[in-house]
């Protein structure tokens, strides 16, 4: 049986479909990407397959269950960490794992038991009674995942586990996810983090105007839609060569600038370098700096959506 399943998966909200006839699957124990722009759908649709928000048309199943037949069971099924905390700024980080628990109707014993591994296992034993409105944003993050798994779900929703986060705490949190699916929990992640996704996930869907565009794994999807690879060059003299020049090349099917240097898509490598060098020559400069490489995730990814590289 699969974790999840979405079976022409709508919402409306009157006649705008955010979220339009979406068919996907989510094997047990996967870490499974939802990448979109913003606005894309995302939240619309783990809210849906919560059973926060009701659908429109299609079936869903989380878990085995329906969210809109056996929505308890789902609710014990899931835990969802939302893209803002849930949790009271006022309480300690001990007092909020602990209500947690007991809206999920853990025993006491339970509760402070869970609580207090839960805490070990994010690195915040040290902070059990700092009050959640005073930790780092890092620290807010990784205890609203915490509470979210104090029921111990077989399914976890990230919804935008890392915005706002530096570097250091994002590198943290991408750990911790990985230890929680190796633990065996389904990871349903949803981000417009491309690199994010591309870097944590087993599978990737796409989604973009509501619409699944690609699914597939990060190998998958980059042998699809790379489809050429990316040149990036400098001249000897900095005025040898202007985008509109090279966008003339035979080869070329994008280009664009940064400071002295041109990232150029091509589907014949060879035969760009070589006329980039003749035409660099007859201007009296040559190539300073060559790089060839396959499309990065950034790359493929507006290519699945169908917007420009520039």
């Amino acid at each position: 049986m699969d974790a999840i399943v979405a079976e022409d998966l709508t919402k409306y909200y009157d006649e705008f479909p955010a979220v339009d006839h979406l068919n996907f699957s989510v094997k047990c124990g996967e870490l499974f990407g939802f990448l979109g722009p913003n606005g894309a759908g995302k939240t619309t649709t783990v809210r849906m397959l919560c059973g926060l928000t009701r659908i429109s048309s299609g079936e869903a199943y989380v878990a085995g269950y329906s969210p809109l037949r056996e929505l308890k069971l789902v609710k014990k099924s899931v835990g969802l960490v939302p893209d803002i905390s849930n949790l009271y700024s006022e309480l300690t980080c001990i007092e909020n794992l602990i209500f947690m628990g007991e809206m999920y109707g853990l025993s006491k014993r339970e509760r402070e038991e869970r609580a207090r591994e839960l805490l070990e296992f994010f690195g915040l034993i040290d902070k059990r009674d700092s009050k959640f409105g005073k930790l780092s944003k890092g620290q807010k993050r990784r205890l609203t995942i915490a509470a979210a798994l104090m029921h111990n779900p077989k399914i976890l929703f990230l919804d935008e586990p890392t915005i706002g986060l530096d570097v250091t705490g994002r590198r943290m949190i991408w750990n911790l996810i990985r230890k929680l699916n190796e633990e065996g929990i389904t990871i349903f992640l949803t981000t417009h983090n491309i690199d994010e996704a591309f870097n944590l996930c087993d599978r990737i869907a796409v989604i973009n105007k509501g619409k699944l565009t690609a699914i597939g794994s990060p190998a998958d999807l980059k042998r699809k839609f790379s489809g050429s690879e990316v040149l990036e060059v400098s001249f000897t003299e900095k005025n040898a060569m202007t985008v509109e020049d090279i966008s003339k090349i035979p080869g070329v099917i994008e280009v664009s600038r940064s400071g002295g240097s041109f990232k150029i898509i091509v589907s014949d490598p060879l035969l760009v370098m070589e006329e980039l060098a003749r035409r660099a020559r007859s201007r009296r400069a040559s190539l300073n700096y060559v790089n060839l490489r396959g499309a990065d995730a950034e790359e493929v990814f507006l290519r699945i959506i169908g917007e420009s590289y520039a």
